[in-house]
């Protein structure tokens, strides 16, 4: 089973990373709350040396194959401002909903705790989890195909580009 952190010892290299809304609530397909999570994505690639190899924007979670010099200051940074904005967003279109998201220590989280981090540590996990992450629209059944999930990097049209592996 995949760790809930990042070891020290790899925290540079890629990784396949999972994000996790709390109670699995769907809650991305509405309110732009996917562009939130695009234009976080691309604020890390542009300031924080983040390289998007693969992802998968789904209604109550996020898959991405991503490397960094630093992959577990990406995740906290991510986590933080994703969440902050996301409340943002939901006291301003669904207050009512809040309340599902407030723990009980009185906070605000939209993020599960586990990443479930794993090292790709070979070209074939690394293929093998981007499997995965195309095919997740198609095992729920919301479209046929992979590309035709908008927010996947198996879509060409998406406005998020994953980035060259070889770069």
């Amino acid at each position: 089973m995949p760790s809930i952190h990042i070891s020290k010892e790899l925290n540079a290299g890629a990784y396949f990373l999972t994000f996790t809304v709390k109670k699995w609530y769907h809650i991305f397909d509405r309110h732009n709350r996917w562009n939130i999570i695009a234009d976080s994505l691309q604020f890390c690639r542009e300031h924080k040396d983040l390289k998007i190899h693969g992802f998968v924007l789904m209604l109550n979670h996020i898959h991405i194959i991503a490397e960094s010099p630093n992959i577990s200051d990406f995740v906290r940074d991510f986590k933080r401002h994703t969440s902050r904005e996301i409340h943002k967003n939901i006291l301003a279109t669904e207050p009512m909903i809040e309340k599902l998201f407030i723990g009980s220590d009185g906070k605000f989280a939209i993020w599960q705790d586990t990443n479930m981090p794993i090292f790709l540590e070979s070209e074939n996990v690394f293929l093998q989890k981007l499997n995965y992450v195309h095919e997740n629209p198609v095992r729920k059944n919301y479209v046929a195909y992979a590309e035709y999930w908008y927010w996947s990097s198996a879509n060409e049209e998406c406005e998020l580009k994953p980035d060259d592996v070889n770069e």
